[in-house]
């Protein structure tokens, strides 16, 4: 019974997870759609709708690679945020005084350092392969 219900439960969630992707798929394909029609609208493309089209691009990425792996690399939503730090500085620039300016092109740097610290420990010290969808099992068998 209690095995049951686990599986039950994992199930439950299995489809709780992708419920919630594909909602944030179909979130960021109407975001996208949105931006489209913006531009159309103005007939101009500036360079902070492009930026905003790359953060959607890898926000579907990163479905996507959940999807087919079933885990997410913690650098995609670092990769994410560097984009949105870009933009905000390149929209607000003329409005910051040089703190501001230092204290976001500091916090674009800090992210780079970490993608760096975590790719390098993901080739210096790799997983283990595991898979996330199978229960292991403890009774040796």
């Amino acid at each position: 019974m209690p095995t049951t219900v686990r599986t039950a439960g994992l199930r439950s969630l299995k489809l709780m997870e992708y419920a919630a992707l594909a909602t944030i798929a179909v979130a960021t394909g109407i975001a996208i759609i949105q931006e489209v029609l913006v531009m159309v609208e103005r007939l101009e493309v500036r360079l902070a709708d492009l930026l905003l089209l790359f953060i959607y691009l890898e926000v579907l990425a990163m479905v996507g690679v959940y999807l087919r792996s079933g885990q997410l690399p913690v650098r995609m939503p670092i990769y994410i945020a560097i984009v949105a730090l870009a933009r905000y500085l390149i929209l607000d620039m003329k409005g910051m005084d040089f703190w501001q300016v230092v204290g976001v092109t500091l916090g674009v740097l800090l992210l780079a350092i970490a993608v760096l610290v975590i790719r390098y420990g993901h080739v210096r010290f790799p997983y283990e392969g595991y898979s996330a969808d199978e229960p292991t099992d403890r009774r040796g068998g």
